[in-house]
């Protein structure tokens, strides 16, 4: 079985994190997410990956290779230019012989993917679509169904008069090849606003596939901030590095704690971090690797990528730093606040209400307070 996995895209909703790292290579609870789905996609019996990707893809080549190290075979496609999702899949048509799956590189789900392939033969479907359930389903895809699950329209961010369904577009995929005669070459085809459309004319089969499976999309600051947390609370199944010390406390290797530091679980902690005097980690929380946490220092909620470097009586809560900082004495990331990376943040400020911080920014002692 083959699989292909749609990231190609810039990342810009969860700027500045994604500078300079992929969105799908972003690390989740100290793991890059696209190794977990490869991993996962393995596990389900999917052997072949196509990744298509356009920005920074020489960053894919250098983590992934050719997939062997996570036991699975790899593809990099590169895009000339962005042709969007279906368009993606148009050009990587050479390599699909088969039903493919396809993912969007977005999105944390533990769907079962052997179940929904044979829902998938059992309808005789041309192309089948993941369904979830959404509280408010006007930021995203709708997708109306028959009884028999047969998709009869589809309502992009609908106004609320216009709700008739709380099932959207779950970002996974599965299609039969003969589908993608619809998609032109190398020109920009969505499948959202194209290709499904065009099925639902010619009267090609397509299933909806409705599942309660965990699903969140990872591309919004609140959401990645959320899944980090929901994953150490054990929402979601999402394996990670780390030993299992006490009850839901991960340690990395060569870890130094100081004997009266205050951990609250849940809580991971990468390699080489070193937590000194009278600090408090309270979960759910994610330490990177070669981190070092001062005196008195204050960690809660938050998710932090490597090699930081947090000033004593600092307080990090519900916010994300990303690699290669440095955080001031004194001061507070709060709010949702983002820190991208190679900052250094003098003393005693204040980032609150979700302000972001761009890669290699510098701001000297109390320069934003609110």
């Amino acid at each position: 079985m083959k699989a292909v996995i749609l990231v190609g895209g810039l990342g810009t909703r969860l700027r500045p994190l994604t500078c300079n790292t992929p969105k799908p290579m972003i690390p989740i609870a100290n793991r890059p997410f696209i190794e977990y789905m490869l991993h996962r996609l393995r596990d389900q019996g999917i052997t072949e990956v196509v990744l298509a990707v356009q920005y920074l893809a020489e960053r894919f080549r250098a983590a992934l290779g050719d997939g062997s190290r996570l036991g699975i075979k790899l593809h990099i496609s590169e895009e000339p230019e962005a042709l969007g999702t279906a368009g993606a899949i148009k050009y990587v048509e050479h390599l699909l012989d088969s039903t493919t799956f396809v993912f969007n590189g977005d999105v944390l789900t533990d769907l079962n993917l052997i179940e929904m392939l044979a829902f998938h033969r059992s309808k005789g479907s041309k192309t089948t679509i993941a369904l979830t359930p959404v509280e408010d389903p006007t930021q995203f895809g709708l997708v109306d169904t028959d009884r028999d699950q047969r998709i009869l329209r589809f309502t992009e961010k609908p106004r609320p008069e216009e709700i008739t369904t709380n099932l959207i577009n779950a970002g996974t995929y599965i299609i039969e090849p003969e589908v993608l005669r619809y998609v032109p070459p190398r020109q920009f085809f969505m499948f959202e606003r194209g290709l499904f459309p065009v099925l639902l004319q010619t009267g090609d089969p397509m299933y909806g596939y409705p599942s309660r499976a965990y699903w969140t999309d990872i591309g919004r600051p609140h959401n990645y901030i959320e899944v980090n947390h929901d994953i150490l609370i054990g929402k979601a199944s999402y394996p990670f590095p780390g030993t299992e010390t006490q009850n839901r406390v991960w340690l990395g290797e060569n870890v130094e704690i100081a004997d009266d530091v205050q951990i609250v679980p849940p809580v991971v902690i990468g390699n080489n971090v070193r937590i000194e005097r009278r600090a408090s980690i309270i979960g759910p929380t994610v330490i990177g690797d070669n981190c070092t946490i001062g005196t008195e220092a204050t960690l809660e909620g938050a998710v932090l990528w490597n090699d930081n470097q947090i000033a004593e009586k600092a307080v990090l809560r519900s916010c994300v730093v990303g690699a290669g900082n440095q955080i001031g004495v004194g001061t507070q990331v709060v709010g949702g606040a983002i820190v991208s990376d190679g900052c250094t943040i003098g003393a005693d400020n204040r980032l609150d209400k979700q302000i972001r911080i761009w890669p290699n920014t510098t701001l000297g002692d109390q320069s934003i307070t609110f």
